[in-house]
């Protein structure tokens, strides 16, 4: 049987304030970048198979 998933913690403190700061400035990814991600994940899906019955 599974265990319960717990809760995630909250953020406080520095850490709390680094993660927000992250969050504020987002770095764009550039379209190459973004087009090669997309390559790739398009790839893994055709090659991914899942079973349901």
């Amino acid at each position: 049987m599974a265990r319960p998933i717990k809760d995630t913690p909250i953020l406080k403190g520095k850490d709390a304030r680094h993660f927000q700061e992250a969050m504020e400035n987002l770095k764009p990814v550039s379209k190459e970048r973004l087009e090669e991600i997309r390559k790739s994940y398009e790839f893994l899906k055709k090659r991914t198979e899942f079973y349901l019955p």
